[in-house]
């Protein structure tokens, strides 16, 4: 029992001293950029007496970077499938989508220009059919219901989910630019856009 113990408080403490690694990852790369965060300046930021203790938890710098692509992803569909719990129709879940995801962005800056360096940066590979598969395949979804509930209009779900996607992926790179920006207000305008783009309206003249 005791050895069965002792192996149970080493699983807690390596869970636990991988997650403060990737935690002052987080926060190195989003200080001071992808290319700058160094094992040396992770380890310090973490608290950490060597960069060995780095290298015991992950092989790599590419196995921790995946590890915190992987840790804010998960986070985020945690969010989401808790921000859009309990909707059903096909407009009210696509507007969910967009606020809860700019909700998201407003309540994890660090984490969101974590990504957006990492991604910049090229860190990781991109395969561009599973990758997108992942990401739209959601809003796709959402979009088919609302086209077979009748809420929505007749159009390419893929196209516009594509759309929805590429104007919330691309904030934390206007915040860059203007982090002053309202994300609250930004919502209001993306859900607007999208609700007039998507909504069934007999008066709507095809072009």
């Amino acid at each position: 029992m005791r050895v069965r113990d002792e192996s149970a408080d080493r699983s807690v403490a390596a869970t636990a001293r991988r997650s403060q690694i990737v935690a002052a990852t987080i926060e190195t790369i989003a200080e001071l950029g992808y290319a700058q965060a160094s094992f040396a300046r992770i380890a310090e930021r973490a608290g950490l007496s060597s960069t060995r203790l780095i290298s015991y938890h992950f092989a790599g710098k590419r196995e921790l970077i995946e590890q915190v692509v992987s840790e804010v992803y998960t986070e985020i569909g945690e969010f989401m499938a808790a921000r859009l719990a309990g909707r059903t129709g096909g407009r009210e879940l696509l507007l969910g989508y967009i606020e809860g995801y700019l909700e998201f962005i407003a309540g994890h800056r660090v984490q969101m220009k974590a990504l957006l360096g990492i991604f910049l940066a090229g860190a990781l590979d991109y395969d561009p059919e599973s990758t997108e598969l992942v990401v739209l395949d959601p809003i796709e979804r959402i979009l088919r219901h609302g086209q077979e509930s009748g809420e929505f209009r007749d159009f390419d779900p893929q196209v516009v989910a594509a759309s929805v996607r590429r104007s919330v992926d691309g904030i934390p790179l206007l915040l860059e630019a203007h982090p002053e920006l309202d994300l609250g207000a930004c919502a209001a305008e993306l859900c607007t856009l999208f609700d007039l783009a998507t909504r069934k309206d007999q008066g709507r003249t095809e072009i």
